[in-house]
């Protein structure tokens, strides 16, 4: 089967915190009736657009894709690997935490047994916007718990100020919760598991109040130093006008964001397959001698073996691009335009 680009389809998610216009990146979605949290641009049941798998959900078109298609990396035909979703929240995410891999692996084989590595990437926020990231220090169990049973359990939590253009680091075992008035581009592992310890008192539709985790919390949550936070972009080669910087990395995921002017030329790496995702600006991906108009919103999977495609911008544009990474190999390619830069706040292990 020729390798072309595959465009995917997002799918939209009710939330009692989200937005009744998902505008600009999806301008259809406005004046909503119920608010819409959450559009995954890469779920396993979003559909594919494009001619070859056209109608086929992501789970169905990943198994039957040739392995040269999804990379040497995934050959054997391993689960989709990468989450890519927009978030819309006007309130208060609930305070809440992720397992690991191994924990997961255990506790958790029903859900896939696969825990929740992540990295947010602002879109857009509102002046004052700001997330609660990991306990403050000497938060130990026992305030946790005490935090718990009055209610006070945020003034735990650290406050972190953001801005739009910044990327956040989200270890497992980190307490999060985003706060109000952002866009949050979101790139995790393939898993959807939330442990929630305090949702303000929210009910659902039924009035009934959702489900809190806290004894799973209790077991994932790190209570001593935190690792993750604000990440330092690093520059990488430039690609024809596109401007690419690394956002951050670690042996689930790396994410770059590319700025173009006007057109840019790339080579997929035949280990993985990448995905690309429009944040802003519009115009043609090129491949193989095909042409794919490319929206805000939009995202493609391209395949591994797919070779040099080009993309001409009509207005400049913004993507973000994720794949899984040698992380070896990304770490001889940052220190070429690092000038000396440390590594540690972009490439975690």
């Amino acid at each position: 089967m020729k390798p072309a680009p595959q465009r995917l389809e997002p799918t939209f998610s009710p939330r009692i915190w989200g937005a009744r216009s998902l505008a600009p990146l999806f301008p259809e979605k406005s004046n909503l009736a119920e608010p819409l949290g959450e559009a995954w641009v890469t779920g396993l049941d979003c559909k594919i657009a494009t001619p070859e798998f056209r109608g086929k959900t992501l789970r169905d078109a990943w198994r039957d894709m040739p392995a040269d298609w999804r990379g040497a990396q995934f050959s054997a035909n391993e689960e989709f690997p990468l989450l890519v979703k927009f978030i819309f929240p006007t309130d208060m995410l609930s305070l809440q935490v992720h397992p690991d891999d191994a924990y997961a692996a255990v506790h958790e084989k029903a859900a896939g047994g696969r825990g929740k590595t992540e990295m947010w990437y602002i879109v857009s926020a509102d002046p004052g916007s700001h997330l609660l990231l990991g306990l403050k220090p000497g938060a130990d169990k026992k305030a946790f718990l005490a935090g718990l049973k009055d209610n006070s359990l945020e003034s735990l939590f650290q406050t972190v100020p953001i801005r739009a253009g910044e990327s956040i680091f989200v270890p497992p075992g980190t307490l999060h919760a985003i706060g109000p008035g952002v866009v949050v581009c979101e790139v995790q592992e393939y898993s959807d598991l939330t442990y929630r310890v305090y949702d303000y008192g929210r009910v659902d539709a039924q009035g009934k109040p959702r489900e809190l985790h806290i004894e799973k919390a209790l077991d994932v949550t790190n209570f001593g130093p935190g690792r993750g936070g604000k990440t330092t972009d690093i520059s990488l080669p430039v690609a024809g006008t596109a401007q690419r910087s690394l956002l951050a990395a670690c042996s689930f995921f790396a994410i770059e964001k590319w700025v173009v002017e006007s057109s840019c030329t790339f080579r997929t790496n035949a280990a993985h397959f990448d995905l690309l995702t429009s944040l802003s600006g519009c115009g043609v991906l090129n491949s193989c001698g095909c042409e794919f108009p490319v929206e805000p919103g939009s995202c493609w999977l391209l395949p591994a073996n797919l070779g040099e495609w080009h993309f001409a911008a009509n207005e400049p544009a913004t993507f973000i691009r994720a794949y899984v990474p040698n992380l070896d190999t990304l770490r001889e390619e940052a220190r070429t335009t690092a000038n000396g830069a440390s590594l540690k706040n972009t490439i975690f292990d």
